[in-house]
C-alpha cells in the first residue's frame, strides 16, 4: 500500500505569495481555502452592516469596524479575512500597516452557498480556539443573524435574531449596538 506523503502546512509566508487575482484567500490550519467574489446581495449586506456598525462604534469611540479585505493573522497557519470585523480600543494594538495580529473582538461572516459550511463550522471553532470574543452569522437567505460569544465556559450561542422579529441585538460584543434586520435584508425572503 502507498501512501501520498503528507503536505506541509501553509504559512503565513506562503500566504503571502498567493496571486492577487480578486478572490478571498485564506488558510485554516495550514490549508489553503480560495473563495470567489461575492454575490451582490452577500455585498449588500456587508455594506449595511459595515455602515450602521462602523457609525456607532465611531459615535461611542468604542474602537475600529474594519470590512475585507483585510488579512487577519490568528497564527502562522490561520490566516483569514472575515467579512467584518471590530477591535475595542483595547485590542487596538493588534492593527499593523499590514494586518490585523490577533484576534478582533468581534468577527462577522456573511453566509454564501460556497462558505456556508466552512463558516458554520470550521471558522467558528477556529475563531473559539484563537481568542476571538464574538462571533456573528449573517444569513441573508434565512434573514437571520447567530450570535456566540467566549465565556467562563469556553464559546456559547448568545442569540438568534430574525428580521422576521424585527431584529434586535445578536450578542453584547458591541456596547449598544442593535442590528436593523429589516432594512440588512430589503428583499424578500
Amino acid at each position: 500500500m502507498v501512501s501520498e506523503p503528507l503536505r506541509p502546512k501553509l504559512t503565513y509566508e506562503d500566504f503571502l505569495g498567493l496571486p492577487d487575482d480578486g478572490k478571498r484567500h485564506e488558510l485554516i490550519d495550514g490549508e489553503h481555502y480560495m473563495t470567489p467574489a461575492p454575490s451582490v446581495r452577500h455585498q449588500s449586506v456587508v455594506a449595511a452592516l459595515t455602515h450602521w456598525l462602523r457609525a456607532h462604534v465611531l459615535a461611542e469611540d468604542l474602537g475600529l469596524v474594519l470590512p475585507a479585505p483585510v488579512d487577519v493573522v490568528l497564527s502562522e497557519h490561520d490566516i483569514v479575512e472575515p467579512d467584518l470585523i471590530f477591535l475595542s480600543n483595547e485590542r487596538r494594538d493588534r492593527v499593523t500597516e499590514a494586518n490585523i495580529q490577533g484576534a478582533p473582538d468581534l468577527v462577522v461572516e456573511v453566509l454564501s452557498d460556497s462558505t456556508r459550511r466552512r463558516d458554520e463550522i470550521t471558522k467558528r471553532h477556529l475563531y473559539e480556539r484563537r481568542g476571538v470574543r464574538e462571533y456573528w452569522l449573517v444569513d441573508p437567505e434565512l434573514q437571520t443573524v447567530k450570535g456566540w460569544r467566549a465565556g467562563g465556559r469556553g464559546v456559547g450561542r448568545t442569540a438568534e435574531v430574525a428580521a422576521e422579529g424585527g431584529g434586535g441585538r445578536p450578542g453584547p460584543g458591541v456596547p449598544g449596538f442593535e442590528v436593523a434586520l429589516r432594512r440588512l435584508f430589503p428583499w424578500p425572503s
